[in-house]
């Protein structure tokens, strides 16, 4: 029987212990989408395996200007960010850490203040979503966007791609490619959204095309073995309805991407943030179509945690607010210790108050 604490192999990367850093945006990049030095600490901070992750997945990250959809979010496009990266990779493994980082592109989730030259955010289709975004004025609605043209979705393809090539250079033990919550890949996969009457609209065949391509030049780029991909059915988060067929839809995706041999699988349970059982889904048969790790993430307790690898219905388990308020959630977990309390008034920008300050069990018990 496997336990929350055993080591695993995820692909090409061997992690300590099943316990995973989910993916925390946090607002805190600098000039240029550039990952700052308090970046670097914050990673550093829950990268040690003995007490913190075995796996982090980093923030999103977005793959162009493009793809920005909320202020201060970090990009994996340029040499800049490539050198800022690799000092937060190299902390990381000076701690023993594993470290993937999540490929973004928001798609209808932004607004002009944050596209290149005040246009029109890009997606599958250009109704507005009923949503929010993070600008310099605030929480402000997203932006009315545009349909890409069918010919222009080969270059959104090739971001994707420089992106992977990117976090490779910046020293990432590998990718996890964001297709949930309502962003760019889910606002294709969705028939709540996509309202296409090209070859990746209609069929769920053709809703499922962008995604395949998507994760067909990354894995070509940097290797299957060093690939994930993020997927969230149900989650209604973004304005991302449900799809008519959820069932139907999800087990397509995972059986197109079965071939491709990824390493893992990262699946939101429920709505992100939210009730697990917002929408009736059966998460174990999309696992039926997939080898490799397969990681679950919302809500997730101690005691579920631990059940779930135990009892095999996963690899791994993704950890997010808890790891914001507690850098040492790894030995919390095992010790069954009391965990810190989340200051929710400091998730989305700002300095080291509420990012790097939160103290570890070691500072709490003296």
């Amino acid at each position: 029987m496997s336990t929350l604490f055993e080591p695993f192999q995820v692909g090409a990367i061997a992690v300590a212990n099943r316990i995973v850093m989910a993916p925390l945006t946090r607002n805190r990049a600098g000039a240029g989408q550039v990952p700052t030095d308090l970046m670097t600490r914050y990673y550093r901070q829950r990268a040690n395996p003995a007490t913190g992750a075995g796996l982090i997945v980093t923030e999103a990250t977005q793959i162009s200007p493009q793809g920005q959809g909320y202020l201060d979010t970090p990009g994996i496009y340029n040499a800049e960010q490539v050198a800022a990266w690799r000092r937060v990779t190299d902390a990381v493994h000076a701690e023993g850490g594993r470290i993937v980082v999540q490929l973004w592109h928001v798609g209808r989730i932004s607004h002009v203040s944050l596209q290149p030259g005040g246009a029109a955010p890009v997606s599958s289709t250009a109704r507005p979503a009923r949503s929010k975004t993070f600008t310099a004025s605030g929480f402000v609605d997203c932006s009315a966007p545009r349909a890409l043209a069918t010919a222009e979705i080969a270059a959104v393809v090739a971001d994707y791609r420089h992106a992977a090539r990117c976090a490779i250079d910046a020293g990432f033990d590998g990718v996890e490619v964001h297709a949930a919550n309502g962003y760019l890949i889910d606002q294709f996969l969705r028939d709540s959204i996509n309202d296409r009457d090209d070859a990746y609209g209609g069929s769920i065949a053709n809703r499922c095309r962008f995604l395949v391509e998507v994760m067909t030049a990354v894995t070509d780029e940097i290797g299957a073995a060093h690939t994930g991909v993020r997927l969230s059915p149900v989650t209604p988060v973004n304005d991302a309805q449900q799809d008519s067929d959820a069932q139907a839809l999800f087990e397509y995706a995972v059986q197109s991407l079965a071939p491709l041999d990824l390493a893992f699988m990262h699946v939101i349970e429920g709505q992100t943030g939210g009730p697990r059982d917002v929408a009736p889904f059966d998460y174990a048969a999309l696992r039926r179509h997939f080898k490799g790790a397969w990681m679950v993430n919302n809500g997730y307790t101690r005691a579920l945690a631990l059940d779930a690898v135990a009892s095999g219905a996963a690899d791994l388990v993704a950890f997010g607010k808890d790891f914001i308020a507690n850098p040492d959630l790894g030995r919390r977990l095992r010790e069954d210790a009391v965990l810190n309390g989340l200051r929710t008034a400091h998730l989305y920008g700002g300095g080291a108050e509420g990012y790097v300050d939160y103290p570890t069990l070691d500072a709490v018990t003296v």
